[in-house]
């Protein structure tokens, strides 16, 4: 099985940082076994914050093995970035499941949820142009510090994740199943990010699991997430 990581800042993650990629790497390992899988992508590298570039290899763990570090994220990317070249990477990388967690920097800077529910049906069908039984976990967008006094920004959120949920209903197949993932339990803007945002290690942990524990729980892949959550 050969998992694609897709997103954005929060999954790219910047200079020094762990990232939730690092934490389902660990669990990977932990539940289906060296061989067991592969983590496939075109990119590597992290955000370095003082050249506003992804020019960084200075993960957390420097310890990450090269191979593990393989993604398809980039700051200040969302759906609109990634459709046009999802296809593309799932081609090359052979990948067969794709995380993915997008959709808030679309909302916050380049389009409404009407339209970014539209990049997400795109994305969609252009992965499966290019493996036709991908299957794909999507996490909905978790609403940052700016919804919390911005009440527009905060219903578009609302209102992206049902769109979201129905793309999902509408677009799943037996060939090619989608997931949408829950909200990742007890996750608090306050407490799990560094900055309202994007993840510190707790939060790193959350996001992980709950990719983690919805592809085992409805595809009976790896097990339940045993990292070390704050709520632990």
């Amino acid at each position: 099985m050969r998992f694609l990581f897709v997103g954005d800042s929060m999954t790219i993650g910047r200079s020094g940082d762990f990232t939730w990629r690092y934490r389902m790497w660990q669990h990977l390992e932990a539940t289906l076994g060296d061989g067991g899988y592969a983590i496939t992508g075109p990119r590597t590298e992290l955000y370095d914050t003082e050249a506003g570039a992804p020019l960084s290899h200075a993960y957390g763990d420097p310890s990450f093995p090269a191979p593990a570090r393989r993604h398809l994220a980039g700051w200040g990317e969302g759906w609109l970035h990634m459709a046009p070249v999802v296809a593309d990477a799932v081609r090359a990388a052979r990948a067969d499941v794709l995380l993915v967690s997008l959709g808030l920097i679309d909302l916050g800077f380049y389009t409404d949820s009407d339209r970014t529910a539209l990049n997400a049906r795109e994305f969609i069908a252009a992965a499966r142009a290019a493996n036709p039984h991908v299957r794909m976990v999507l996490l909905p967008v978790i609403p940052n510090i700016r919804a919390e006094s911005d009440a527009p920004f905060a219903a578009e959120c609302d209102r992206f994740n049902t769109l979201l949920a129905q793309a999902v209903a509408d677009l799943d197949t037996p060939s090619s199943p989608l997931l949408l993932t829950p909200r990742p339990q007890g996750y608090d803007i306050h407490t799990d990010t560094y900055d309202g945002t994007h993840p510190g290690p707790t939060g790193e942990h959350r996001l992980a699991a709950a990719f983690a524990d919805t592809l085992h729980q409805a595809w009976g892949v790896g097990g339940r997430y045993a990292g070390a959550l704050a709520s632990a």
